[in-house]
Order: C-alpha cells, then sequence, then structure tokens
C-alpha cells in the first residue's frame, strides 16, 4: 500500500491507496433496471469474460505470486472492463496478486480530468495518475493531414514504462482484446510486409517491463456490452478517434465484415495466430531451410540402421 501522502511535484502525479482485496463496484442503475432474464444474461456475460481472462493468464503465465500489476487505464472501455475483470478474479485467484490503475492524462484540451480519480475512488483501487503533456509533442511533430496515433502511442507507452519502474510494478497490463490483436495481424500484413500481432505477454524492448494482454481472448462485443451494462464512465479519444482514414478502421471494418457473412472466421483467424507452423511459411530465420538436405539424411540414415538391425 501507498502513503496517500506522496505528492512528486515535479511530475504533479496523484495518489490514492486502497486495501489490497477491497472489492465493489459502482453501482449501475441499467443493471438494477434489468429484469430476471437479463440478470441472468448478465451474469452468464461476466463469467465468460472472467473464463477467458483467468485462461489467458493461466496459458501465457502472465500473473505469479507477489506480482504488483500496474493496470493502464485509458478511460475506454477496454481497460474500464479489464480492471473490472483482473479485480473480480483477484478475490479468488490462488495467489496474492495487488493492482495499481494508471491514468496517463496526456493534457489533450477538454479532457474530463476529474472523471477517473473520481471513478476510481468510489470503487477503493489504489491508483494514480501520471500527467504529462505528451499532446502537445503530437501535435507539433506529426505533419499536416497525418496520423497521430504511431507518435502518440510510442511517446505513452515510454512514459508509462518508466512509471511501472518508479511504482515497483512487475507487470504493465494493457487492454487490447481479440480483434484488436487481428486488426494489428492484418495491418502488418498489408502495410508492414510482416507477419506479426500482439502477443498476449511481452518483454517490451527496454528488457524492463513485461507486458500483459488479459482481455486477448475476449470478443470486443462482449466488452462493449459489459461495459454498457456496468455504465462506465467512458472518455472518447478525441486526438485519435477524429481522425479520417485511420488504416486500422478499414482493417476494422473489414473483419466486421467478414464476420458478418461467416459466422466464426474471427475466432478461426485467432486461433491461427496461436497455431503458428513456422516450416509452412518462409522466414529463413524463424526456420532451417537451408539444413533440410542434412536433416533428410539423418532420417535416411537413421531408417537404413533400423533396417540392418532387423
Amino acid at each position: 500500500m501507498h502513503d496517500a501522502s506522496i505528492f512528486d511535484p515535479r511530475d504533479r502525479q496523484k495518489t490514492a491507496s486502497a486495501a489490497a482485496h477491497t472489492f465493489q463496484e459502482a453501482p449501475s442503475p441499467t443493471l438494477d433496471a434489468l429484469d430476471v432474464r437479463g440478470k441472468r444474461e448478465f451474469d452468464k456475460l461476466k463469467k465468460r469474460l472472467r473464463r477467458q481472462t483467468g485462461n489467458a493468464i493461466i496459458d501465457y503465465g502472465m500473473i505469479h505470486e507477489g506480482d504488483r500489476v500496474m493496470v493502464c487505464l485509458s478511460g475506454g472501455k477496454d481497460s474500464y472492463t479489464m480492471l473490472s475483470i483482473l479485480r473480480s478474479l483477484q478475490r479468488n485467484a490462488p495467489i496474492d496478486f495487488s493492482l495499481v490503475a494508471v491514468n496517463l492524462d496526456q493534457k489533450q484540451p477538454g479532457f474530463p480530468e476529474h472523471v477517473l480519480p473520481e471513478y476510481l475512488a468510489s470503487i477503493g483501487v489504489e491508483y494514480r495518475i501520471l500527467e504529462r503533456d505528451t499532446y502537445s509533442v503530437v501535435k507539433e511533430k506529426t505533419p499536416e493531414g497525418r496520423t497521430t496515433c504511431a507518435l502518440c502511442s510510442r511517446l505513452r507507452r515510454g512514459s508509462l514504462y518508466g512509471f511501472a519502474e518508479e511504482i515497483g510494478a512487475t507487470k504493465v497490463a494493457l487492454g487490447h482484446h481479440r480483434e484488436d490483436i487481428l486488426e494489428t495481424l492484418f495491418l502488418n500484413l498489408f502495410f508492414a510486409g510482416s507477419l506479426k500481432a500482439m502477443p498476449p505477454k511481452l518483454l517490451a524492448d527496454d528488457g524492463k517491463n513485461i507486458l500483459i494482454r488479459p482481455l486477448a481472448y475476449c470478443r470486443e462485443a462482449d466488452i462493449a456490452e459489459y461495459a454498457r451494462l456496468m455504465e462506465f464512465p467512458i472518455i472518447p479519444c478525441n486526438l485519435c478517434g477524429s481522425q479520417p482514414n485511420l488504416q486500422r478502421q478499414v482493417v476494422k471494418e473489414m473483419l466486421a465484415d467478414w464476420e458478418g457473412k461467416h459466422p466464426g472466421r474471427l475466432e478461426s483467424m485467432f486461433k491461427a495466430v496461436t497455431n503458428v507452423a513456422p516450416s509452412q511459411l518462409a522466414d529463413r530465420e524463424l526456420f532451417d531451410f537451408a539444413g533440410l538436405e542434412e536433416k533428410q539424411a539423418r532420417v535416411l540414415a537413421s531408417r537404413i540402421d533400423l533396417l540392418n538391425e532387423s
């Protein structure tokens, strides 16, 4: 637990603390108004998100005993859901770990900076607000007509990774879901000439931070419905969301169209991401194509030896 009086005037970091396993949710009039069937459907939805998140954590060894997980909270539906589900899992987890919610206030004009602190205080979760004016840097450095996402993302990552070290976080949790992973796969395929997506668990380039994506198995539609019913105070991103002709948005619409015409296609594609056959691709660093003759010779020699023994 961190002392609530800690305050670094150089960074203008705001902090709040809460007991490790205190769990409460903000009241939701939408949930309260549901009939019996609606409540049953909500319970099924939450259990599905809990199961998928728990499975991802287990499959990729995301969280271990004693971990301090920094939950990156943007104010969007995905990160709110991630925090809610992780707190729910924390209550029954066989290991002890702590969560700290962290929001990076990028100083966008009109950003409602009171929303997240009020919400996080209301549910009793430890949190920090990190203030960095990356907005001005992005607007200054990005040429007119170009998208701001790449630079904004790089600056955001740098700020959050450094802050994770400062607060002693052992893991950095990001709210990317199944569709985010698939969209990134196709963006790299179409525009970067590489076959890569977002891994559920990753050692950052700095070698210091381990990133985890607990919602990797979760459908965006489920997350959106959960966020709607929970009435999370969503804060839209006016920096990137308002940009026209975003490549990611085009890919998102393409995937949604595929899923609409062929239900289950996204599930099949995501399974492919987890079931890679390096010998069936063409990456010479990933698979030793040059050594196939030597492997063939070994296999043939072993067969001859077996025949001679018989």
